[in-house]
Order: structure tokens, then sequence, then C-alpha cells
């Protein structure tokens, strides 16, 4: 990586910290606090959330029909997620040890807490679960694949991507052959490329 690479990726981190304080600190004027695991609201806030909640009822009744006609479609998901997520965790299991990479924390991908807002009727609540696990699964397995992808083939490509994960800027050089088995081998800590498949 470059001086001015790595500058600019130590910038985007910084902005990146500097928006989660930001976002830390809207946090605190909802006043909720994390208890082994567990979201705990102040009583006063509860009451105003359960007195915000849309009942179930009035929510069905609400949905314009070709969102209810939609809804078997978006659920019929969970089947490829559900798949996905074995696979992708059968696959890190099996293969990080033996390549030696650092095994992708699950719970850093998946989290449940959007079930702890009272201001959520039940359907709302299913819904934030499933989504939850829906963009988790997909967020866990993106860091699967690049952690691969940065130990088997840590090329940055020839056309500019969009989605670039955060271990993209870590890549050698486009057509800098020098630069790419140099980093292989930094990477699996060997003095040649031994371990192709």
């Amino acid at each position: 990586m470059t001086d001015k690479v790595a500058a600019l990726v130590k910038q985007i981190n910084d902005l990146e910290d500097e928006l989660e304080h930001e976002f830390e600190r809207r946090r605190k004027a909802f006043n909720f606090r994390i208890e082994q695991g567990r979201v705990i609201f102040e009583q006063d806030i509860l009451k105003q959330q359960k007195a915000i909640r849309q009942r179930l009822r009035s929510y069905i009744a609400g949905a314009r029909v070709l969102v209810v006609l939609t809804a078997p479609v978006i659920y019929s998901m969970i089947v490829p997620l559900v798949f996905l997520d074995v696979f992708v965790t059968i696959y890190q299991a099996i293969c990080f040890p033996v390549y030696k990479i650092p095994k992708t924390v699950r719970a850093d991908y998946i989290t449940f807490d959007r079930k702890h807002l009272s201001y959520l009727n039940g359907l709302e609540k299913l819904n934030c679960i499933y989504c939850s696990y829906g963009n988790g699964v997909l967020a866990f397995t993106r860091e699967i694949a690049a952690r691969t992808e940065l130990y088997w083939c840590p090329i940055k490509h020839a056309k500019r991507m969009s989605g670039l994960h955060h271990h993209y800027p870590e890549f050698a050089e486009y057509g800098d052959a020098e630069q790419y088995q140099s980093r292989v081998r930094a990477l699996r800590g060997t003095t040649q490329n031994t371990d192709a498949p």
C-alpha cells in the first residue's frame, strides 16, 4: 500500500470512528443501557414507546394489497439465507484453520436487539428480526469471502468496482507481479507460493 493510499485509508477509518461516536452520542439521548446483552430503557421512555406503537390489527389493515402479496416472496428468502449461513460457517470452520486465517466472529455481524423496542408491534419486530438476520448473514458471508480473497487472490481489479470490502486497500496493484508475490508471501508467512489448491 502506498503512503497516499495508507493516508486515505486512515482518513476513512477516522471518519468511520467519528461517525460511530456521533451514533453513540445520539443513542445516549434515548436513555437506554445494555446489561448482559439485553437493552434496558428507562420506565418513562418505555411508556412513551408503548403509547406510540401501532396496533397489529391497524398495521395489517393499513397495508397495501401488493405489499401483502409480496410477503411470501420476501419470507421465502429465509431458505437460501439459512443455507448460506450454514455453509459459510462450515467452510470457515474447516478451511480457515488450515490457511491460518483469523475466523470471522458471527456475533459481530448478526444481532437481534430491535426486538427490545416497545414502539414496534409483533409483526414489525418479526420483520426487524428477519432483516437483521438477512443483512447480518450477508455481511458475515462477505467478511469470510473477503478474508479468503485476501489470502488467495489479493490483487486489485483493473476496473473500478462498487462496494469494495475493507481489506481491498491491502491488495496488490493490478499488473504489479512483484508486489503480488511479496504480498502473498507476507500474508501466508512463507518464502514461496506453495499453497496453491
